[in-house]
């Protein structure tokens, strides 16, 4: 796999604007980050995925290179950014692979389009904070992530706290950094409408419904959403592929690319030759 590419940044137009990074040509592959990601946390996945595919990484509305937006923050709305991508892109379907929040998104677009679908990736995400958080915890959740904010502390200030919950106890040091830009990065208001959806999402019957190929991928060293609570999406969705990571934390992309990344290729390559075979 080279890792030479070239980066072209682009805007789908509309209202919200969403911003994206591509790099390289054939089936495309799209990449969706996390709650306090944006699309520069897979730099090392378009470096890979480029050499045979168009990697493309977006920035979901309200973070970094796209618009923010009036009303709250639905996954709806993200979905159908999703649409308005691949219209842009020109693309009937593509390979999906999304991390955390960016797998949230996936849980409700690959039930809401599932012709636009090739292949979906999971990772370190789950279908409803009602399935393991009491309401009584939904709130605490809500209100220690909230509440410092309001209270006027920057995400520079919160930084510290956020890596360290977030990443394994192998993480690097280079690592650490990339997770510390993406949240210092964010807006406080965006960020908060992401919480408040986030606590209300419930996605656990659709998930039942999706037909297309599924690996989920989950952490070891995961607190925020662990190997055991992954089991539970595989219990919903059986016939996905299950996979847990050694040794990574909650952003298994950044911690464990390469394994990722050949992990993710050669499930992605596996769903080509199999579509390929059925469509002679």
């Amino acid at each position: 796999m080279s890792l030479v590419m070239k980066l072209t940044f682009d805007h789908v137009p509309g209202h919200p604007s969403i911003g994206f990074v591509s790099s390289g040509r054939g089936t495309p592959v799209i990449f969706l980050h996390g709650i306090g990601g944006n699309c520069l946390n897979w730099i090392e996945q378009i470096k890979f995925f480029s050499s045979h595919h168009q990697a493309v990484a977006w920035d979901a509305r309200g973070y970094l290179n796209s618009a923010d937006y009036a009303g709250p923050c639905r996954f709806e709305d993200m979905s159908d950014d999703l649409v308005r991508l691949l219209n842009y892109l020109e693309v009937e379907s593509a390979h999906f692979i999304g991390l955390s929040m960016g797998g949230r998104v996936l849980m409700d677009f690959g039930y809401r389009y599932p012709a636009r679908v090739r292949s979906l990736v999971i990772a370190a995400a789950f279908p409803s904070f009602g399935e393991v958080l009491t309401p009584t915890q939904r709130q605490a959740y809500l209100r220690l992530r909230k509440e410092p904010l309001l209270a006027g502390k920057t995400f520079k200030d919160l930084a510290p706290q956020l890596v360290a919950a977030l990443v394994g106890p192998n993480a690097s040091d280079e690592v650490k950094r990339k997770l510390w830009d993406s949240i210092v990065s964010l807006r406080r208001s965006s960020y908060l409408k992401v919480l408040e959806a986030t606590v209300d999402f419930d996605r656990r019957h659709e998930i039942t419904l999706i037909r297309a190929a599924t690996l989920l991928m989950y952490g070891e060293c995961d607190h925020i959403v662990t190997p055991e609570q992954g089991r539970t999406v595989l219990a919903l969705m059986p016939t996905a592929r299950f996979l847990e990571v050694p040794k990574s934390g909650h952003l298994i992309n950044l911690e464990a690319p390469d394994f990722f990344n050949q992990q993710v290729f050669q499930f992605i390559s596996q769903n080509d030759v199999l579509a390929e075979s059925t469509l002679r």
